[in-house]
């Protein structure tokens, strides 16, 4: 291998976006990392006397000799997930004490594997499962024995693994053994809280494993090949050059010229007015066609591309209800509503201040819009609008403030009727608000961590009518609540920040969910049936997605949108099984969405980077008939932090 860092900076975008910088070099993936700087240099291969070596250079451990992150630790991965009996050998040097430092071996994922090797004054075999509680890893030691290891010293470890035994062996001289059957299969692994040196790992098996292996991966390739063939494959639609216009995950689509046309609104961000608190500007607004015919723009655009992770506010609504669209906005500390189809500026408010940008000058940089109906008027024509922290304002159809309430962090709210009253009450971090402004229940300080976004839907509907809240509650995983707040379900799975609820199984009852992790557990992605319970989970890659559901087919099944990548993504069942590849044609694999565009009901795939924009549809488009067309969360609220529900229904 190459001399260089295997671990890379990802931005703190990266839960939105596909990056195939995040940490792949050479077979091997970094499978664990924190946004902290020293994860982004944590793993290199070095040039020593030797040869190349690879290197862990993060500390995991605090100046009080605690641990950072029990839950996540250094890890780096290889191998084949259909590995069953194989023989490691592997050879290290720990550079300094406390804590582990070692090899995983039948990895599934980086919350469930083996381990073995140094951990504290110990030499420990011992299973690695998922937690029962946030931060705080299910570990069950199988064979353990006093050692007092040495900074610097080169060790040698053999795992063997026969059926449900595991024999480990140090040094040729000190050895474990156990009996587990919890893990059958799997990836290896180099996992250390400590910076240390990795020389040589090499995999054996007999020669009948070695068939057996072949088979297996036989017979997952022709599957594979005939569930790619039986769906209708993606073909390029149209594509749109765009060099200068996005920043980011930054666009929007609606009828913005009132041609009964979806268009794409593209928004940048000021840079110098964006900071770490989730404060950002809006600097240039760019309207155009899908056909690339520019309708207007507001602003210069900058190629200097700031890729902020934040939330714009911005949204295309038809706010007064007269059916035509409208772009409502928040720019230099105020609410603005211009005309979708020119951007002329019909009205303007200033908003209240409560945030810094890095320049110390006072601005007000929200973190979302959402429109619904808090007065009963059976049309989603009031605003929200909240800061990144603690505040929320409605205002009504002419952005005249209705009140505002201070409220618990998060990135998103949800809004629904939950009282049958006729109007919407609002659901932001872990409280419910009523449609005027009186706060209902607040449990964010039973809970902790924080909620970045809720939805609600009927899961197993007729079976069971009641409404469920389902949040991505961050380092929490994923909660399911009643109406009154009372704690259902909770899936302790890692950080969530996204989760998508649809059909994804026609054999299940109800609907299913679908989550994917990311900061400390990146790439894990757990399917839920309609109680909340995980019935699947695997680890593509060491990705963020936005976990679109995909009406792909029209048949009432849908997929789930991984990322654009040839190699690394595709649309998947709710098998975890891939079912749609997208073609390596050059096209952006940066960022993604799903909705229909081409308007046979049915979804697109809109792929795009900063310099343009493409879009796929099905080999057999258009399709007439009746054809699955679920309800989704409207497009005027959309955000990268929106739950995206898909509602079953039907054209005719």
């Amino acid at each position: 291998m190459q001399r260089g860092y295997i671990s890379a900076d990802v931005g703190k975008l990266a839960p939105f976006k596909y990056s195939p910088k995040a940490g792949q070099k050479a077979g091997w993936t970094v499978t664990a990392f924190e946004p902290e700087t020293g994860y982004s240099s944590a793993w290199e291969i070095v040039k020593g006397e030797d040869g190349h070596f690879l290197k862990q250079n993060y500390h995991n451990i605090t100046e009080s000799f605690d641990l950072e992150t029990r839950h996540t630790r250094p890890a780096i991965i290889a191998g084949d997930s259909l590995w069953q009996d194989y023989t490691i050998e592997v050879q290290f040097s720990p550079n300094a004490l406390m804590d582990q430092c070692g090899v995983m071996f039948r990895y599934q994922n980086d919350r469930s594997y083996y381990f073995f090797g140094m951990d504290g004054n110990r030499l420990m075999l011992k299973l690695v499962d998922q937690v029962t509680a946030p931060y705080r890893p299910f570990e069950r030691v199988l064979a353990s024995r006093r050692f007092e290891w040495e900074t610097g010293t080169r060790y040698g470890a053999v795992i063997s693994l026969r059926e449900d035994r595991i024999y480990a062996l140090l040094n040729d001289s000190i050895n474990l053994l156990a009996k587990d059957n919890t893990l059958n299969h799997g990836k290896i692994g180099l996992t250390t809280d400590v910076p240390a040196d990795f020389f040589q790992v090499e995999v054996k098996t007999l020669n009948s494993e070695k068939r057996k292996l072949r088979r297996k991966r036989r017979k997952l390739a022709n599957a594979t090949a005939i569930r790619l063939e039986e769906n209708p494959k993606a073909v390029l639609w149209k594509k749109v050059k765009t060099i200068g216009y996005i920043d980011g995950n930054h666009l929007r689509f609606g009828d913005l010229n009132g041609d009964g046309q979806k268009d794409v609104l593209a928004g940048q961000a000021r840079p110098e007015y964006s900071d770490d608190n989730g404060y950002c500007e809006l600097s240039c607004l760019t309207a155009m066609t899908f056909d690339g015919e520019l309708l207007w723009q507001k602003g210069i655009p900058d190629s200097e591309i700031s890729e902020e992770h934040h939330n714009l506010p911005l949204q295309i609504h038809d706010l007064d209800g007269d059916g035509r669209k409208e772009v409502i906005y928040v720019q230099k500390n105020n609410l603005i509503i211009a005309e979708g189809k020119t951007g002329k500026i019909l009205k303007s408010v200033s908003l209240p201040v409560t945030g810094k940008n890095n320049d110390n000058l006072e601005k007000e940089h929200s973190c979302f819009l959402y429109f619904c109906d808090l007065q009963g008027k059976d049309r989603d024509g009031d605003l929200l609008l909240k800061d990144c922290n603690s505040v929320i304002w409605a205002y009504d159809t002419q952005l005249n403030l209705m009140w505002s309430l201070p409220v618990s962090k998060s990135n998103y709210a949800y809004a629904w009727d939950f009282d049958n009253d006729g109007k919407d009450e609002i659901a932001t971090g872990y409280s419910l608000i009523d449609n005027d402004g009186t706060l209902l229940w607040d449990n964010h300080l039973s809970i902790g961590g924080e909620a970045y976004a809720v939805t609600a839907a009927r899961l197993n509907h007729p079976a069971d009518s009641s409404l469920k809240m389902i949040y991505a509650a961050g380092d929490w995983g994923m909660l399911l609540k009643d109406t009154t707040g009372k704690i259902i379900k909770h899936n302790p799975v890692g950080h969530i920040q996204k989760v998508s609820i649809a059909n994804y199984r026609a054999d299940m009852d109800g609907l299913e969910m679908i989550s994917v992790n990311y900061w400390g557990n990146q790439g894990i992605v757990n399917f839920y049936n309609a109680q909340g319970d995980i019935y699947n989970t695997f680890e593509p890659g060491p990705f963020g997605s936005l976990c679109f559901p995909v009406n792909w087919k029209g048949d009432g099944e849908e997929f789930f949108l991984l990322n654009a990548s040839p190699g690394d993504g595709g649309m998947f069942n709710g098998k975890g099984e891939l079912a749609v590849a997208f073609p390596d044609d050059g096209h952006p694999e940066m960022f993604n969405a799903a909705l229909d565009v081409t308007g046979d009901v049915r979804d697109e795939v809109i792929v795009w980077s900063h310099n343009e924009i493409w879009v796929y549809t099905q080999d057999d488009s258009p399709r007439t008939g009746k054809l699955y067309e679920p309800v989704k969360n409207p497009l005027y609220n959309y955000s990268n932090y929106n739950l995206i529900v898909s509602r079953p229904g039907w054209n005719q």
